[in-house]
Formats: structure tokens, sequence, C-alpha cells
């Protein structure tokens, strides 16, 4: 079974997904900016939950670490399961799934409601995300790949920034006590008009020629590694009791899942994960700078969030907009990597990261020379050359990494990357956290945010140093 290809998507691809690509393409980058949007906007809005619901800190600290949590484990299982049963009817019912979600989450009359809906609408994004970037991979080649990709980046950038300055803005407007709802709600008319849409255009699924059995037992022995993974991490972000004895459960698990694939496979069966995935220099080395550069990029947000907030004073609205320079910066560079990626590959890749380490390395510097409440506009320059950075790293490497997956694998090898991209995002937000909150018991917040973002700087560094690897490999081998 052969995971690469020169490129077969001009001779699969059914004529109604060719003429509505585009089309198909608004449809998930709506998807896709509503499910990462909510992994960011909801943490402006715990002090409004907290005060409408009488929320303990034990339920906040969940509502915002039960979303990323299955939104990592079921990646790749829905991966597995658009490939081989349809993208557009997995698209279908993980968007509806997401919606009524949402809807659940704004009524919630109790925290323990609300912790339930928003475990349930991490799994509904995450059943979402693979869908889109396989249905990306199935319905562009070439340049127009590239191009896609590189507005799918921007979404990336735009919804990870403006989070906190969306979610600022809608309480505002909606008061502190009710509206941390709207948050969610406004998921609502979004969602259903995206539906309606989309079963107009999406392409007819076609049922994969492979093994239609769900690898079971690799669902189980992965979902259980990543959640022993996952879960130290997450509750190092909470900052309460952490049980990392489970980080040794994990490698075991995840141990026994590689062997289980290869056992799998070796029957002739189709495993959830085809390892031969990562025997493509391309994808393992793209997978692997992800994983550490999501670790720097993630944490960047976390420890400036709390820092404008609660070190500076700044409201919810004004500490989003300080951020907005990286999402501008981000938005624009994404889209303009598009259109030149296909020229220049991962040297594009290398370019974003070198940027993207200046613009840290810089807004570091400023802050430890303790601007005061004048940060913002301090550092709106190098966050935004952080940000134009960041845009020719997230969509080019997802370019350059998917370029020679079958597109047939395009859901599975979008889940077990983005996994690692949760993973790296748990990983650095729990480093940079933890570091922030241990400096400022001694040294107050101005040590504490330029200690918090050497953890950036420092997985940045390590994602720039991969790239650097692949381009030394790559011109040791041709």
């Amino acid at each position: 079974m052969s995971v690469n290809a020169t490129d077969p998507v001009e001779q699969t691809r059914p004529q109604q997904a060719d003429r509505h690509r585009w089309r198909v393409l608004g449809i998930c980058l709506v998807a896709g900016f509503m499910t990462l949007l909510d992994v960011s906007i909801v943490n402006v809005a715990l002090p409004s939950i907290q005060l409408g619901l009488n929320a303990p800190a034990t339920a906040l600290a969940w509502v915002v670490s039960g979303y990323a949590l299955t939104f990592g484990l079921v990646l790749v299982p829905a991966g597995r399961l658009g490939d081989d049963r349809g993208r557009g009817r997995m698209f279908l019912l993980a968007l509806a799934l997401f919606t009524a979600a949402s809807a659940l989450c704004g009524f919630a009359p109790e925290p323990l409601w609300l912790v339930v809906a928003r475990l349930l609408q991490g799994a509904a994004g995450g059943m979402l995300s693979p869908q889109v970037l396989g249905l990306m991979q199935q319905l562009f080649h070439g340049r127009d790949r590239g191009r896609a990709f590189g507005l799918f980046g921007a979404v990336v950038g735009i919804s990870t920034a403006i989070g906190p300055l969306l979610g600022g803005l809608i309480i505002q407007l909606a008061g502190a006590e009710d509206g941390w709802r709207w948050v969610f709600f406004v998921n609502l008319p979004i969602g259903a008009a995206a539906i309606l849409y989309g079963l107009r255009v999406l392409p007819r699924d076609v049922p994969a020629d492979r093994a239609s059995s769900l690898d079971l037992a690799g669902v189980l022995l992965l979902g259980g590694g990543l959640l022993c993974l996952l879960l130290p991490l997450i509750e190092q972000e909470s900052r309460r009791g952490t049980p990392w004895y489970l980080l040794a459960v994990a490698a075991v698990l995840l141990a026994l899942f590689v062997v289980w694939e290869h056992l799998y496979q070796a029957r002739g069966r189709a495993p959830l994960v085809n390892l031969r995935l990562l025997t493509i220099r391309s994808y393992s080395f793209g997978a692997g700078l992800a994983l550490l550069y999501f670790a720097g990029f993630t944490g960047i947000f976390f420890v400036l969030a709390v820092y404008f907030q609660r070190g500076l004073g700044y409201s919810a609205l004004l500490a989003g907009l300080a951020l907005t320079p990286f999402a501008v910066g981000s938005a624009v560079s994404s889209a303009l990597s598009g259109r030149i990626v296909h020229r220049l590959g991962r040297r594009l890749v290398i370019i974003g990261l070198v940027a993207a380490l200046a613009g840290l390395m810089a807004t570091d510097l400023l802050l430890a020379a303790h601007p005061g409440p004048a940060v913002g506009w301090v550092t709106a320059l190098p966050l935004l050359v952080a940000g134009a950075g960041s845009g020719l790293v997230i969509s080019p490497n997802q370019t350059v990494s998917l370029s020679e997956i079958d597109p047939g694998y395009g859901g599975i090898a979008a889940g077990v990357q983005q996994t690692g991209q949760r993973i790296g995002s748990a990983v650095g937000t729990a480093a940079a956290s933890g570091l922030f909150f241990g400096t400022l018991s001694e040294h107050g917040f101005d040590a504490a945010i330029a200690s918090g973002l050497l953890v950036s700087v420092g997985f940045v560094a390590a994602s720039l140093l991969v790239a650097v690897a692949e381009a030394l490999v790559r011109r040791h081998t041709t």
C-alpha cells in the first residue's frame, strides 16, 4: 500500500468538487476558524462565567482544558473515518455536533453542564479539523494547493490571536454576567449557514477501496496514550496537583500502539495510522517542526494575556488589542505565502522561523526593560514581525509536509500532524506558565513575562534547527 503520490488528484477528484472547490474552501475556512477560535476566546470569558454561574476554580480550569483534551484525542480516529467513510459526510456530522454543543454551552444552567458541553464541543472540533485539511488535500493541487493552505494558515493565525479581542468585545457589549453565553451563541448562525451551504457544494463521497473496519485496539491504545500524555500537561496549566506518573504510562501505551500497528498491518489489514507516513522525509520533518513550533507559538498568547490583564490591569478588550499586531502580521503573510511556497518550499519556512524568532526575542528584550503601561505600543512592532514570520511557517510547512502524501490518506496524515500540534501546544503552555508563575511569586510580573517568553523563544529556535537539518539532509541526498 503506497502512501506516496505524484499527484493523482487530477484523475480522481469528482467534477462537481472541481467546480465548487473554492466554495468548499470557504466553508472549510469558516469551520476551521470556529473550532480554533474556541480554543482561545474562552480564556477572557472565565471571569464572566465565574460571575454568571458562580463556578468554582476547578470547573473554570476544565472549561478551558477539557476542550483541548477531547479535541486532541479524536483527531486521528476522525481523520481515518473521513478517509474511509467520506469526508463530506464526516464534515457535516462534526459541524452539526459542534454547533449543537455550542448551544448547550450557551444555555448551561450550572458549571457541570458547561464542562460536559465543552468536552463535547472539543470532540466535535477534533472530528471536524482533519476533514477540513483532508478536503483541501483532496480538491487542490500544485499552486492552488499552496494558495488554499496559505488562506488556512491565515485563519489559524487570526483565530488564535484574535480570540481574546473578540471575546473581550462580546462581553463588553453583552454584559459581564451573561456576556460569556454569547461567546458560544455566535457559533449558532454561522454553523447553521455553513451546514446548509455545505449540503449544496461539498463533493460526493467516494468510499475507500481499502478495508473499512476500524482498528479499535489501535484507537484504544492511541487514545489512552494521548490521554495519559495530555492530562498531566493540562493539569499543570491549571496549576493544580499534576499526576506526572501518567507520562510513564503514556510512553508504554504509545509504544504498544506502534507495535500493534505493525502487527495489524502485517496481517493485511488497514491500521489506524499507516506508519509508512513517517518514512516520508518531508512529512516526518514537517510534523516534528510543527510540534516544536506550536509549543512556542501557543505559549506566547497565554503568558502575554495574563501579563497584560493581571500585571498591567488591562481590560480583556485592551489585552486583545495589544495582541492584534501578531494576528495582522500572520494573516497577511499567510495569504502571501500561499503564492510563493511552490517556488521556495521549506526555505520559506526557514525565513519565517528566523523572522518569528527575531520578533519574539525583540519582544522579550523590550519587556525586560520595564516599559510600564505603554507596553502595548512598545511591543506592537516586534509582535507584528513575529506574526509575519509565523504566517510564513504554519501554512507553508503544512503544504510541504503533505505534498508527497496520497490524498486518500490526507485526513489521517492531517490528524497525526495536528495531534502533534496539540501535544506541542500543551507542552509549550505548561512550560511557559510554569516558568511564568514560578518567577512571578519571587520577582514580580516584569521578570515573569521575560522568563515566560524564553520558553517560546527556545521552542521556536528548536523548530528552526529542525528546518535547517532537513535542508542539509535534502542537499546531501540530492
